[in-house]
């Protein structure tokens, strides 16, 4: 427990005692790791189908999760005040990657969004989602109660939010910039910060679109265009969104069965493996397997809220909460997208769609979830230069 030592620099008398791994271990929220792994083994199963075999998708999938899970246990051992003095660091340890995207990053589908470290494709933008929520719970959790709403108290969360989304619309990506956006709202309002900031910001947005519209790639425009009317380019920007709905409408009540989807194996369903294999999943066990798939996702946000109000420290309570919305937003754009609810904007069901940087950032902000719940009752002071 060296580490540990370092960087707490002490215990309160109001502290309850300190934790061995083994108790820390026995006290995590078991049953969350255990819904967490039964999502994973959902995408393992729909992988497994896509590719009708282990190789490509589907051992790669759960192996990357076997991997972020002793990532997962081992951030949730930490004390939760380490991640609290680290959350600065790697919030700019992910600004810095982004910026090295920027410079060197390697291209793919006309985005700039990856760093190619040869076994894995680091997207960094991916990182900044959790990185943001521990420098934002740091920042608010030094704050005294009703100053988060005071104008120049807003000045330093917003510069946090601004900087890796406007250089993530550079990418471009602007499924990440909406998620890292809708993220960092969530936060700013459970803080404390008044609605009317809100109300504001969304009248400004709303002003704002004719000009936005402008800026948009051509790609962009023609994904909120085929939003709108996806029969205006069948066999082009319409085609993702019309083949997910037929997919989606032909499963029925109980699917097709299991590698039995035709929309999907006769290849008309692009992306199925990664931003729209929620869609084969209705479309082989229909509308009763897609709700099943749901209801596991609710168990889990639920989850999340309820072991939110049991923290004693508002970091902790902020890392939670912060997490659990950033899941969510994840579920939430991606069942909306696939069923032309939303925008195609290229936003992985979390757990299911094969990749590997969206997985263990997940992974690592459940790993910080664990650890503020384990630690839910040590006493952190507000104050920013006070000992932990």
């Amino acid at each position: 427990m060296a580490l540990e030592s370092y960087f707490v620099h002490g215990q309160s008398r109001f502290d309850p005692p300190p934790l061995s791994v083994g108790r820390k271990l026995i006290e995590l929220n078991w049953p969350l790791v255990i819904l967490l792994a039964a999502i994973a083994g959902v995408g393992g199963a729909m992988l497994y189908s896509a590719a009708g075999g282990w190789e490509p998708w589907s051992a790669r999938h759960l192996t990357r999760f076997g991997l972020g899970l002793i990532l997962m246990l081992g951030v949730a051992v930490l004390d939760i005040r380490i991640w609290m003095r680290l959350a600065y660091p790697i919030y700019w340890l992910s600004l810095a990657l982004i910026v090295w995207v920027e410079l060197a990053g390697a291209t793919g589908m006309g985005a700039q969004r990856w760093i190619d470290l040869g076994v894995i494709q680091l997207q960094p933008s991916e990182l900044m989602k959790i990185a943001l929520v521990l420098a934002l719970a740091r920042y608010y959790h030094g704050l005294e109660p009703g100053q988060a709403s005071r104008p120049l108290r807003l000045l330093p969360p917003l510069a946090l939010v601004a900087l890796p989304t406007v250089l993530v619309l550079r990418q471009p990506d602007l499924g990440t910039a909406i998620l890292i956006v809708s993220g960092a709202a969530g936060i700013l309002f459970l803080a404390g910060v008044s609605w009317k900031y809100f109300a504001v910001a969304l009248g400004g947005l709303l002003g704002a679109l004719p000009i936005a519209w402008r800026f948009l790639h051509d790609y962009q425009k023609d994904r909120i265009l085929t939003f709108l009317d996806p029969e205006r380019d069948p066999l082009g920007a319409g085609y993702h969104i019309l083949q997910s709905k037929i997919a989606f409408g032909s499963g029925g009540v109980s699917g097709k069965g299991f590698m039995a989807g035709t929309q999907s194996h006769l290849d008309f369903l692009p992306e199925m493996q990664t931003d729209f294999i929620y869609t084969m999943l209705a479309e082989e066990f229909g509308l009763l397997g897609a709700l099943c798939l749901l209801s596991l996702y609710m168990l889990v946000i639920s989850y999340g809220y309820l072991l939110a109000f049991r923290v004693r420290h508002q970091f902790g309570r902020l890392v939670i909460l912060g997490v659990t919305l950033t899941f969510f937003l994840y579920v939430f754009i991606n069942a909306a997208m696939v069923m032309g609810l939303v925008p195609v904007v290229g936003v992985p069901m979390p757990f299911v769609s094969y990749g590997g940087t969206a997985m263990l950032t997940l992974l690592f902000g459940f790993g910080l979830l664990l650890s503020a719940s384990v630690h839910r009752g040590v006493i952190i002071p507000t104050h920013p230069h006070a000992p932990l």
